[in-house]
């Protein structure tokens, strides 16, 4: 997400170390015993992770738990949970040398260090044993690619199994949307894929189209209705998000992202269950409604296909769109109207 480091993973017979920057993706096995340094100097590192719990039978852990080896009383080291005894043979060590030695850190979890402790973890970082682990987990630079789609109104980066061979088998896959201010991502819903969504930069909102669940009924309206015959009902979910904020975008539920003024909004998605998904827009030169024939874009709409066509080609952009400030700002042409068409007010 942010800065630039080392990521160190320990194996039973080896040690590697990757270099890593803005953009990269690293898979780390479970398991591994990971540290991280960061070498930049008045500079965050800064880095989003996707934590796959492994359960264990007949017992599922709803949170990954670390464990800390090398440590104190805090992080407490878990060598401190073993009887003393047990260690004292272990180690072949005095049980008061093993209590100064597993007691003594209290700094917490990340630790202040000196530039000459980074330049010597830098030069004792390497690898170790055969390295058979060296070119499978070597970190790929998401925006080191060219980006998936790209107008003056923002830019797509997206890495999948076939650009990053690590993500197959967990059958994720991750993008990083940068949405320019005043901007948004146009309507869109994932097949089968549930996204998670971080703001890594800038401000803006999002709104998505929730089902409206039994005993949410708006007013008397659905009360009347023949029973077997009740409308489908939509809640829209609004929030404003900025640096921090995650939101959780379920499968088949359209979704929109806006940016605010002076600000670009960057969005990092991680996609569970993406290995056959597809994401389907609902606006702009590429929405999937294009794909309706004549006639049914008459009956679905109930207007005459030629106003559903004219609303639906007014939108040159696809992907990134002019946001609803850019709209208010400029000078309106005469289009046809949306809200007639789709018979609400706003999204």
């Amino acid at each position: 997400m942010e800065g630039r480091g080392t990521i160190t993973l320990l194996h039973e017979e080896n040690r590697e170390s990757h270099e890593i920057k803005r953009g990269d993706i690293m898979r780390i096995p479970a398991g591994v015993i990971v540290y991280a340094i960061n070498k930049a100097e008045n500079e965050r590192l800064r880095i989003a992770m996707l934590l796959h719990p492994i359960s264990t039978p007949g017992h599922f852990e709803v949170h990954a738990q670390e464990f800390f080896g090398a440590a104190g009383s805090n992080p407490e080291s878990f060598y401190s949970s073993f009887s003393k005894g047990v260690l004292e043979a272990a180690f072949n060590t005095p049980r008061d040398r093993l209590e100064r030695l597993f007691e003594r850190q209290r700094k917490g979890e990340i630790i202040k260090i000196t530039e000459e402790q980074i330049g010597a973890l830098s030069q004792t970082t390497g690898f170790g044993g055969d390295r058979p682990f060296a070119e499978s987990n070597e970190p790929y630079n998401l925006l080191q690619k060219r980006p998936s789609h790209a107008n003056e109104f923002g830019e797509l980066y997206e890495a999948r199994s076939s650009d990053y061979h690590r993500l197959q088998d967990l059958d994720v896959d991750v993008s990083i949307a940068n949405i320019s201010e005043r901007s948004m991502m146009a309507p869109s819903y994932n097949s089968r894929a549930t996204k998670l969504a971080m703001v890594v930069e800038g401000r803006g909102h999002f709104e998505m189209v929730c089902p409206r669940r039994s005993g949410e009924a708006r007013g008397s309206e659905d009360a009347t209705e023949p029973e077997g015959q009740q409308r489908v009902r939509y809640r829209t979910v609004r929030s404003q998000v900025s640096r921090g904020s995650v939101f959780v975008i379920p499968p088949g539920h359209p979704v929109t992202a806006v940016a605010d003024a002076n600000e670009n909004l960057q969005v990092l998605c991680f996609g569970i269950r993406a290995g056959r998904n597809r994401k389907y827009y609902l606006a702009g030169k590429n929405n999937v409604m294009n794909e309706l024939d004549r006639e049914a874009k008459q009956l679905s709409f109930g207007a005459p296909a030629e106003e559903v066509q004219e609303v639906f080609d007014a939108q040159p952009e696809s992907v990134f769109l002019p946001g609803p400030g850019r709209r208010r700002g400029e000078a309106k042409r005469r289009q046809p109207s949306v809200e007639s068409l789709f018979g609400f007010r706003g999204f």
